[in-house]
């Protein structure tokens, strides 16, 4: 892997035109560089490519956030952009949750960066903030010291069991809790059931907000309505599941329904769901003895989600769907 915070510095100027970087390598670590300067771009490219960074270029807000959206980068660098500032736009990034909290992201300027500029860049959420003319020294030091601890906490989710964006379980984690709850049902001879919802992103916005805060109400709504016995968790990129204790493939079903009016009824309460009602797809199944049935945890999971990919195939026919149904 070629971590730039591993090699032995350099005095050398760097290379000019020396920054165009065709493919990236899975090791690589990827800079995003939103300004609406090709120049500065190709400037700030020059810099970081030949320490092994691999450079991906935005000019404007709609572009970075979709590329943002597309493959997260491991730092980024915001300069002035067509449609708004690079402070405003740093805030924006924050305060959305657009970006990680742990990812680095610097602000550069068109002018010298005053004691004011620097205070304004942290508030908004930079982690630093550079001036002009642009020290590349202090670039490649800042990015050296703050990468490494950005993938030092990309490692830690990923060994996690919740989901970040949403603060429910992810798929490791719900599936451990699956698995967990799937062995005090067979001791009990007590049922299980599992239910999947999803929303029909169709109406949300290209720039990813508008879904973002859609699966954070859906969680939060989710964990809510849901029993504190129950497990919650994110499973995928837009579904979510829930193991319910006591439940067979009935009570499942029901619990679809309670669910989804949970989860509808709080986005009309937030103004959301007025003019658009949200629209939701389920699968759900569920067993009355678990410590008979022929199945494990991971294969009542997956007869849910086939129920699911059934409800999104055929939007004609009923929104939650049953396993057991073959139609």
């Amino acid at each position: 892997m070629r971590a730039p915070w591993m090699q032995a510095p350099t005095n050398q100027a760097p290379l000019a035109g020396g920054g165009e970087v065709k493919t990236k390598n899975a090791d690589s670590i990827l800079v995003l560089i939103a300004s609406k300067q090709e120049w500065i771009s190709r400037a700030l490219e020059t810099i970081l490519a030949p320490r092994g960074y691999f450079v991906r270029t935005a000019f404007t807000r709609a572009d970075t956030l979709a590329q943002l959206l597309a493959e997260p980068p491991d730092a980024v660098i915001v300069d002035e952009l067509p449609d708004v500032s690079g402070q405003e736009f740093c805030r924006e990034l924050r305060e959305r949750r657009l970006i990680s909290p742990t990812m680095p992201l610097l602000l550069t300027l068109a002018s010298p960066a005053t004691r004011r500029d620097r205070l304004a860049a942290w508030r908004a959420g930079a982690w630093a903030c550079l001036g002009d003319p642009l020290d590349a020294e202090e670039l490649l030091a800042i990015l050296d010291a703050f990468v490494p601890a950005k993938l030092a906490a990309d490692q830690a989710r990923t060994e996690s069991l919740i989901d970040e964006a949403t603060g429910v379980y992810n798929a490791r984690g719900v599936t451990r809790r699956a698995r967990e709850l799937a062995a005090q049902a067979a001791r009990d001879h007590a049922a299980l059931g599992c239910v999947l919802l999803a929303p029909d992103l169709s109406d949300t916005s290209s720039d990813g907000n508008d879904e973002l805060q859609l699966l954070q109400s859906i969680a939060e709504s989710l964990k809510t309505a849901a029993r504190t016995s129950d497990a919650v968790g994110r499973l995928g990129p837009t579904a979510f599941i829930i193991i319910a204790v006591d439940t067979d493939a009935a009570q499942a079903h029901s619990l679809g329904e309670r669910l989804a009016d949970a989860v509808r009824a709080a986005r009309g309460k937030a103004g959301n769901g007025e003019a658009h009602p949200l629209k939701l797809f389920g699968g759900c199944h569920g067993v009355s003895d678990f410590r008979t049935a022929a199945i494990d945890a991971s294969e009542l999971m997956l007869r849910a989600t086939a129920a699911l990919d059934r409800a999104r195939s055929d939007p004609s026919g009923a929104w939650l769907r049953d396993y057991e149904e073959k139609n």
